[in-house]
C-alpha cells in the first residue's frame, strides 16, 4: 500500500498549469527520485505535496488521508517536511540552533534535546561544528545540516528537492550517504534530483516526468540501465563516474 498517493493532479502558476495530470505513488519506507528536464515539472510535484501550492484538480493522500488543499502548517503536522532547493539555513546563527529550529513545533525544550542528540550521532556534522555559524559551512556541509534538521520531527516523509545542485562531486556523495541515512533512520523519500544517474542509485523506485506528467515509472535500477531513458535522461557515461 503505498504511504503517498498523487491521483491526477493539476497545479500551477498564475493561469497556467505546470501539472497536467500527474500520478505518483510513494511506499512506505522507501526512497522514491523523480527526473526529468527541466520545466517537466519536478519541483512543483513537491509544492502541491507540501501545501505550498494548491492543486486544481486530482487528489494527494497520505497513508489513506487527503491532504491536498491543506495549508502548509496543516501537512507539516501529518509528518511531511520539505528540504527545498535553495540553501534554507538561518547563516548567522550556529549549526546546533539552526537544527533545534527543526522542532520548534516540539512540545518542551527536553524533547527537542533529546532529539538533537541523537541525530548528532546519525549526523557527526551537527555535533562537530555545532558552535559554528551555518553560513560558513560549504555547500554540501550546509545541506546535510537540512538534512538533519529535517529529522527534528520524526517525518514520515521527506520531500527533497535537488539536494545536490551547485555541489562538486565529492561533495555530491556525501549528500546522498547522508539521504540513504535519513531513508535508514524510517523516514520515507520523495526526491527530485536534476543529476538522474546518482539519483536513481540510491532510489528504490523512479519516475521520469516530462511535460507536467510522469511518463515513465518503475524499479530505480531498471530505469537507471533503461537506454531510452539512458539516451534522454541520464547523459553520458562519463557523468555516471562523478
Amino acid at each position: 500500500m503505498s504511504l503517498l498517493s498523487i491521483e491526477d493532479v493539476v497545479a500551477g502558476y498564475g493561469q497556467g498549469d505546470v501539472l497536467r495530470g500527474v500520478h505518483l505513488s510513494v511506499t512506505r519506507g522507501t526512497v522514491a527520485c523523480v527526473i526529468g528536464p527541466n520545466g517537466a515539472g519536478k519541483s512543483t510535484v513537491l509544492k502541491a505535496v507540501s501545501g505550498l501550492l494548491h492543486p486544481r484538480g486530482g487528489t494527494i493522500t497520505l497513508d489513506g488521508e487527503t491532504i491536498s488543499g491543506r495549508s502548509p502548517r496543516d501537512v507539516l503536522d501529518r509528518g511531511v517536511v520539505h528540504v527545498p532547493q535553495e540553501r534554507s539555513l538561518f547563516p548567522l546563527m550556529t549549526v546546533w540552533d539552526n537544527v533545534l529550529m527543526g522542532g520548534y513545533v516540539l512540545r518542551g525544550r527536553a524533547a527537542a534535546r533529546r532529539k538533537i542528540e541523537e541525530i548528532a550521532e546519525r549526523f557527526p556534522i551537527v555535533r562537530h561544528r555545532r558552535g559554528a555559524r551555518a553560513g560558513a559551512l560549504s555547500g554540501g556541509e550546509q545541506k546535510i545540516v537540512e538534512i538533519a534538521r529535517a529529522m527534528m520531527l520524526d517525518p514520515t516523509i521527506v520531500l527533497m528537492d535537488e539536494p545536490s545542485m551547485g555541489l562538486d562531486p565529492k561533495a555530491r556523495r556525501v549528500v546522498f550517504d547522508a539521504i540513504r541515512e535519513l531513508n535508514s533512520a524510517g523516514a520515507t523519500v520523495l526526491l527530485v534530483e536534476q543529476n538522474a544517474r546518482s539519483g536513481l542509485a540510491i532510489a528504490d523506485r523512479g519516475a521520469v516526468m516530462e511535460s507536467g506528467v510522469v511518463r515513465i515509472e518503475g524499479v530505480a535500477g531498471d530505469l537507471l540501465h533503461d537506454p531510452e531513458v539512458a539516451r534522454l535522461y541520464l547523459g553520458s557515461a562519463a557523468s555516471s563516474a562523478e
